[in-house]
């Protein structure tokens, strides 16, 4: 599941809660149900404007346990450190630093580690795909791991583009050179088009000049 697909679901789980906890603070605090006649199930949390969020029974039922503050702290606590681990994960690159280029060293010779940064493979693999005809714009993204990096790249067409010869020639050069110049086996690759909007042209009518 994609970082946007999983923020999605988390962002509309929280929602759904927070709407369900205003709903039943909204409909006690106006005493809905008296209104309307109508008898909410036993327990029922806030059914009235008098009743309090957390009763003093509530507070108080587990206050002479060992446990239970230990537990009122650590969990507001985890709660707290999980969405600030999200927050800064927002703030992450979503793919690798760098791209590990394999490097066998010979009988006899030590070692050496090769590393290209996913900014410069991005920049090259951009500057070759504008390059090709019918291409308005790409933006080419490098995830995965450093060892099996993968390319995501969107195009934005030309009008009047051939999409065919366009895929062929990008998959044939750009991913192909990324490809031998990393050494890779295989570079899999995500090629999403989008379609150029047309441009109107806006012409001014003059009003012709009387003398």
């Amino acid at each position: 599941m994609s970082r946007r697909a999983v923020n999605r679901t988390v962002l509309g789980l929280v929602g759904l809660g927070l709407l369900a906890g205003g709903a039943l603070v909204l409909l006690g605090g106006l005493d809905v149900y008296r209104h309307l006649g109508v008898t909410p199930p036993h327990r029922w949390p806030l059914t009235s404007p008098d009743q309090p969020v957390l009763s003093e029974a509530s507070r108080t039922r587990w206050a002479d346990r060992d446990w239970w503050w230990p537990v009122a702290i650590a969990v507001p606590a985890l709660v707290v450190v999980g969405c600030l681990w999200w927050l800064f994960s927002q703030l992450r690159r979503g793919g690798p630093a760098g791209v590990d280029l394999p490097s066998p060293a010979a009988s006899g010779e030590a070692h050496f580690a090769l590393h290209v940064r996913s900014r410069a493979v991005e920049e090259a693999i951009e500057t070759e795909t504008v390059a090709l005809p019918d291409v308005d714009r790409v933006t080419v993204k490098v995830t995965g791991a450093a060892r099996r990096p993968e390319v995501h790249t969107v195009l934005r067409l030309a009008p009047g583009a051939d999409t065919g010869a366009l895929v062929a020639a990008y998959r044939t050069g750009p991913v192909e050179h990324a490809r031998r110049s990393l050494g890779l086996a295989a570079l899999p690759t995500q090629l999403r088009l989008r379609g150029a909007k047309p441009r109107r042209e806006r012409s001014r009518k003059r009003a012709p000049r009387v003398r």
